[in-house]
Formats: structure tokens, sequence, C-alpha cells
């Protein structure tokens, strides 16, 4: 599994290496891939409107297809859709 994070490269690694986290991250600061598969976009929180990361999952076959495809999800439940998917 790969993570994708508009965060830089030193951030990810210190928070990586702080939480044990079980899958590699991907920096994408100019938010290239995170725009293309829909996961950066308007947030609102407390009334302000501003851009930022969707929470999101893909889970892609071998076959290089879309097997699954969540937005707006939180981290623990897209672990748990995101390997269900993978078991079948």
């Amino acid at each position: 599994m790969l993570g994708v994070s508009p965060d830089p490269v030193e951030k990810l690694k210190r928070w990586h290496d702080k939480e044990s986290f079980g899958f590699d991250l991907l920096s994408d600061e100019k938010h290239v891939v995170l725009e293309k598969y829909g996961a950066w976009g308007e947030k609102k929180l407390y009334g302000k409107v501003y851009l930022g990361v969707i929470r999101s999952h893909w889970v892609i076959g071998p076959d290089g297809k879309v097997v699954d495809e969540q937005l707006k999800i939180s981290p623990a439940k897209s672990v748990e859709l995101g390997v269900a998917s993978l078991l079948g």
C-alpha cells in the first residue's frame, strides 16, 4: 500500500517514523496525483472554505484497474475496506 500526502518528504519521514506507519508515503506537494484522483479540493471547517486533501482511497489491482474507490472516508475505515477489497 502507498499513501499520498501534500506534505514535504522531510515532514512525511518524521511522521512516518514517529507513528510506525504500516506503508510508504509519497509526497505530492504540487497536488498532481491528488487532483488527478479527485482527492484535492474544497473543504469546509467552521464555516471557512479552503483547499485541502479529501481523505480517500483507491485499491488498484495487479492489472492496473481500480478495484475500489472511496471518497471522504476516515483513515481507519479506509484501511478496513481497502484490505477487505484486496482479499475479495
